[in-house]
């Protein structure tokens, strides 16, 4: 079985185009078409069911495309570790990045920290809701990520480290009826409040949700904003309320006693929630049964990095 083979079969499992997973690929379309039923016939079932309007994958194909992506993580891996031998002078690390802000650890300063020491090793830096990084971990499409998950909410099979965990605060405009307060039950918010939410599928959407959940109430009406700034502008300007890290609004080094007020447009205040456990988690998590020497170097770095914060009277790492 040829490993190109499998590149074009995930290819058209992915487009479901064959002319898309051809341009993908860089090849030919008849080209690409002949190396699919070449494999095909190597496994003896057809893999794709084909119609003039559609591409779909047969049920040999469904179970292939898992077995296929493990297969060329494996093969990546395996190049890794022989880079490794050349003390991590190239090479690539797959890092899948929280798309809010992380933690007071600052990833910028780490992935620096980490190219400065390992100045051949290629970032290629995903940016997507916290439960697709942590699967695409799973799956092996990336190295490490990390997630706005709660070590709870980390699937079964990976390992993980707390890096942080950022309280959440309610976000409600100058003139709201709980504006004059400096803790708020969520359950005290009005049954016709309107929510302002994160991107569905994202850590801080699930722990926004959770916390809802625990006050015994329904998060009411809502919709979707992909911006946590823009989030916090559209309460402000009193569109609705919206629930976001601590840091996020006050900054990462704002003490406990800060004024809910500093930094927020229109004078709108960020009030914080009578629930201990509502806050945004900060995993980074990987799998340590395959590894790549530039992911366990990078994993390295970041720990560094936290036991620095730690010391200077950051959040301890939790593993």
């Amino acid at each position: 079985m040829d490993l190109r083979h499998l590149k074009y079969f995930l290819a058209v499992a992915e487009t479901r185009n064959f002319t898309q997973a051809a341009a993908s690929c860089y090849v030919a379309q008849s080209a690409l078409s002949q190396q699919i039923a070449r494999l095909e016939k190597d496994v003896g079932a057809q893999l794709f069911s084909r119609t003039s309007r559609s591409v779909r994958l047969t049920a040999a194909g469904e179970l292939l495309e898992p077995l296929a992506r493990r297969i060329l993580a494996d093969v990546d891996t395996a190049r890794a570790a022989l880079d490794a031998l050349s003390g991590l002078r190239r090479g690539r690390l797959r890092l899948g990045l929280v798309q809010t802000r992380a933690s007071s650890v600052d990833l910028v300063e780490v992935m620096a920290d980490y190219h400065a020491r390992y100045p051949g090793i290629d970032f290629h830096v995903t940016n997507a809701p916290s439960a697709e990084m942590a699967a695409a971990v799973l799956a092996g499409d990336l190295d490490i990520a990390v997630v706005g998950l709660g070590p709870r909410q980390v699937p079964d099979g990976l390992d993980h480290f707390v890096l942080d965990s950022d309280p959440l605060v309610l976000v409600v405009p100058a003139d709201h009826a709980l504006a004059d307060r400096e803790v708020v039950y969520l359950a005290d918010l009005p049954e016709s409040h309107q929510l302002i939410q994160f991107t569905r599928g994202s850590g801080l959407r699930r722990q926004v949700e959770a916390a809802f959940a625990r006050a015994g109430v329904e998060p009411g009406q809502h919709f979707q904003v992909g911006q946590i700034q823009d989030m916090v502008r559209l309460a402000a300007r009193g569109i609705g309320v919206t629930v976001v890290p601590r840091s996020s609004v006050l900054g990462a080094d704002a003490p406990p006693g800060a004024d809910p007020r500093v930094g927020l447009p229109y004078g709108a205040h960020a009030l914080r929630i009578a629930d201990e456990a509502a806050a945004h988690t900060i995993c980074v998590v990987h799998d340590s049964k395959r590894l790549a020497p530039a992911a366990a170097a990078f994993l390295d770095v970041v720990e560094r990095h936290a036991v620095r914060n730690q010391e200077g009277g950051g959040p301890a790492i939790d593993r």
